[in-house]
């Protein structure tokens, strides 16, 4: 608008103006930033020994009581941490909330604590004059529930993890702080863990001193029903049950456990433990876990692991995947994933080598140890690649941005996951990993596979348990070493840019192309049962769950478009009352129809109609065979599920 023409309306310019600045006459504060009074961790030997003792006695109500002492070199301000961000989850997972009843003391005397305003795991104390150290003593009350958390203690079980039951003296890297743990276990209990028993009194188990980043990377299960089986001389499997009837596994189930551990150590040529401890627990009661430590995990699963053992392969390739961090994760780790202490943040950018790699050769030696059959493998590759696909946030977020989702989201449920996209580093990083596997033999005529640079990269020295760190660009050159290729615009195009559909090219490169069949697979039927779900996602786009709740909806898939959403409560399918089996013919008989799939779903107090446009039936994802001049010869995914050691 002209300025005459604007003011011959009788306006004035000033009407118009953009707002200004917070008047004059408003009191307006000054920010003062919060000074950083806790110390840095520095490189040197902490003054004494910490001793902690842990009794885990009280499983009926979930309470690990604790006694800790930390000697102190002279008077004044001392500042004392719970840990708070931990490895192998990528995330600030302290539960801070749950230790309770902290008091310390020193020589029959209180010494008063306050919590720091800021860093709210820190607790800062004044050391009187004359006291070589103090006593701390509180309560560490783990979750009953599983809306309050993991739950750790059961009435057969418990999962100590001294972390949870422990504090560090700040200024110190956690490697430089000696440390002697003691705990005391249900009567008649046995133990398991990396860290050996210095001597055992009934109950009560002190353990060899070691260092403080050691103890909180050797948790303990306990269990009323145990059992150890070695599988090697320094491998072993360590068993805790709900009962005693679910530990009883036949010499058929144990040898491809053995195998496991063979085929790991010929694939990276060396093991960087002293002696590795598998800790399983079969359990209803306490809660699921598969995290990597150096020298043991902590795997729980469902208790029927061996007695439903012929139903498939279940939970079975959660071990493979967590000792190959023995090597990936552990000894070899992200430089920006090493840190002194528990306090400073972890930079997870590379979590797609981290644990993307860790879960392909997790799939890999589960199909080469006879953990996973060749068939389930396949399965399950053809289930990732489809997932993947269908998890078109990758239009506007990057893979490597997924590597941040532990910090972002918490691990917390999604109400759109697949245009949110979740830790897909995990699976798309497995499919990026098979496709340079697959690029590494076309390109050396089949002569080199991605396991040179397993072997390369995270081999080591045997018994080597310390860590050694890494760079992208130490991971582009390692595979440059191996194979030459153009690495550097490979990792940059499926890593770092976003795209339009999943890293799928090593399946075609390997010998398999992706299909949609109207039979599930027997592992989608598997997972299914296990996590008691119908997944509709290929076909019209939603997973249901327990009595006619949707679970989730694939962006802009068919039942998207007509409007549901996760949480909908379906009533009923096509005018009939709603099962599983009623939608499933549903969506089969509206095949190559013209009309519509009425799906009738409460909302709250509302009930609607979603009308659904889809006619392509029932489709689950599987592998073909490609075929070379009619005859089916082994590819290269057939060269990298076979056994290397057998």
């Amino acid at each position: 608008m002209r300025t005459a023409a604007f003011l011959s309306l009788g306006l004035s310019l000033t009407a118009f103006a953009p707002a200004s600045a917070m008047p004059d006459n408003l009191s307006k504060p000054e920010y003062v930033a919060p000074q950083d009074s806790i110390p840095s961790p520095q490189d040197i030997a902490y003054p004494g020994t910490m001793t902690l003792e842990v009794d885990a006695r009280d499983h009926d109500q979930g309470i690990f009581r604790v006694t800790q002492t930390i000697p102190v070199s002279q008077a004044g301000r001392l500042t004392l941490l719970y840990p708070e961000w931990l490895p192998g989850n990528h995330a600030p997972r302290g539960e801070i909330e749950k230790l309770v009843g902290l008091s310390f003391t020193a020589n029959g005397q209180t010494i008063p604590w306050v919590r720091d305003n800021v860093d709210v795991y820190a607790f800062h104390l004044t050391v009187p004059e004359g006291v070589s150290q103090i006593t701390a003593k509180f309560q560490f009350v783990s979750a009953t529930m599983e809306n309050q958390g993991r739950v750790v203690m059961a009435p057969s079980m418990l999962n100590l993890r001294w972390h949870q039951v422990s504090l560090y003296p700040a200024g110190y890297y956690v490697r430089q702080i000696p440390v002697e743990a003691t705990a005391i276990y249900p009567e008649g209990w046995q133990a398991a863990s990396a860290l050996r028993p210095k001597s055992q009194t009934g109950s009560t188990t002190v353990y060899h001193k070691t260092d403080y980043d050691t103890l909180v990377d050797s948790p303990v299960f306990a269990g009323q029903y145990f059992q150890s089986y070695p599988l090697t001389n320094r491998v072993h499997l360590n068993v805790v049950a709900d009962d005693a009837k679910f530990i009883r596994p036949a010499k058929e189930q144990l040898a491809p456990h053995i195998a496991l551990v063979k085929e790991a150590e010929a694939l990276f040529g060396s093991h960087p433990y002293d002696r590795y401890d598998f800790l399983l627990a079969l359990t209803d009661e306490m809660g699921g876990i598969g995290l990597e430590h150096h020298r043991s995990s902590e795997n729980g699963v469902n208790r029927e692991y061996f007695t439903d053992w012929d139903s498939g392969p279940g939970r079975r390739n959660l071990l493979p995947h967590e000792m190959t961090h023995a090597w990936n994760g552990k000894y070899r780790r992200p430089q920006g994933m090493w840190t002194p202490d528990f306090r400073q943040p972890m930079r997870d950018n590379l979590l797609w080598v981290y644990e993307g790699q860790t879960q392909f050769w997790g799939y890999v030696l589960g199909a080469r140890s006879g953990l996973y059959s060749k068939q389930d493998t396949l399965d399950a590759l053809a289930a990732i690649a489809a997932d993947m696909d269908l998890r078109v946030g990758r239009e506007w977020r990057p893979l490597v941005d997924t590597t941040h989702d532990p910090i972002i989201a918490a691990r917390r449920p999604k109400p759109w996951t697949s245009w949110q996209r979740a830790e897909d580093y995990y699976n798309e990083g497995l499919l990026i990993w098979l496709e340079a596997d697959q690029i590494i033999r076309r390109e050396s005529g089949g002569k080199k596979s991605l396991g040179d640079f397993a072997r390369a990269f995270f081999g080591g020295k045997n018994g080597d348990w310390g860590v050694r760190t890494y760079q992208e660009k130490d991971v582009i050159d390692a595979l440059n070493a191996v194979q030459p290729y153009d690495w550097a615009t490979f990792v940059t195009e499926r890593v770092h840019q976003t795209t339009s559909e999943a890293p799928k090219n090593g399946l075609i490169l390997g010998g398999y192309r992706l299909v949609f069949v109207d039979t599930p697979s027997a592992y989608i039927l598997a997972n299914d049962k296990r996590r008691k779900q119908l997944d509709l996602s290929y076909s019209i786009g939603l997973v249901m769950g327990s009595k006619g709740m949707i679970k989730s909806v694939v962006w802009n898939s068919p039942a998207f478009r007509a409007g549901l959403k996760p949480g909908l409560t379906v009533s009923a399918v096509n005018g009939k009352a709603y099962s599983d089996d009623a939608l499933k013919q549903a969506i089969e008989e509206n095949k190559g129809q013209d009309g519509q799939i009425d799906i009738f779903a409460k909302n709250g107090e509302a009930y609607h109609n979603f009308k659904v446009d889809h006619s392509t039936g029932l489709r689950y994802p599987a592998l073909e065979k490609i075929t070379q001049e009619g005859a089916q010869t082994d590819g290269g995914i057939d060269q990298l599920l076979k056994p290397k050691t057998r």
